[in-house]
């Protein structure tokens, strides 16, 4: 396996450390990261599905949402639209995310994963209890056994993690790597 410089690796990524060269103001720099967070959405919500299905042998909650606002009848009756509503809940809340990180100011480029991390924790857990107190309990009437409750939330926590590496570790960083005295191999 051929051993890569620091300075050519950090070359070869800049598009993904450094804000967008054509983005002239904060706002769009926070847009461009939206964008980058829908496919960390994307990619987050399939890791936690991925997580989910196995564990749990039920559908995301998404399908009785389109069981009892779209479509009626049973929820195992609406197993694809479920997963495909969940799939763009998860996306959408990837975007929002990329864009709130992206406008956190980071000291050190090093920083931006370790944040992406902890940032996507929180986010992540902070989605869970949005979805058992808001969308479970009072807009589906539906209240988790303790043992379904716990998976509900490791599930969330995986997606903000999940979200949290992919946007921490492609949205910015600082102008000048260099400043940080790595060495080359």
């Amino acid at each position: 396996m051929p051993v890569m410089d620091v300075k050519a690796a950090l070359d070869r990524s800049a598009s993904r450390t450094h804000p967008d060269e054509h983005a002239s103001s904060r706002t769009e720099h926070a847009l461009a990261a939206s964008a980058r967070g829908l496919q960390a959405g994307f990619v987050a919500t399939l890791i936690m599905t991925a997580f989910r299905l196995p564990i749990l042998r039920s559908l995301p909650p998404s399908a009785h949402f389109w069981a009892a606002y779209v479509a009626g009848g049973d929820p195992e009756d609406h197993s694809v639209p479920g997963l495909v509503l969940h799939l763009g809940y998860g996306t959408v809340a990837g975007a929002i995310f990329g864009g709130l990180f992206a406008l956190q100011d980071a000291e050190e480029a090093i920083e931006a994963e370790q944040r992406g991390l902890l940032w996507g924790s929180v986010y992540g857990l902070g989605l869970s209890a949005f979805g058992t107190q808001v969308m479970l309990k009072e807009i589906l009437g539906l209240e988790l056994e303790a043992d379904e409750l716990a998976l509900f939330h490791a599930a969330h926590l995986v997606y903000g993690i999940s979200l949290g590496a992919w946007v921490g570790s492609r949205t910015e960083g600082v102008d000048d790597p260099d400043a940080y005295g790595y060495d080359e191999a």
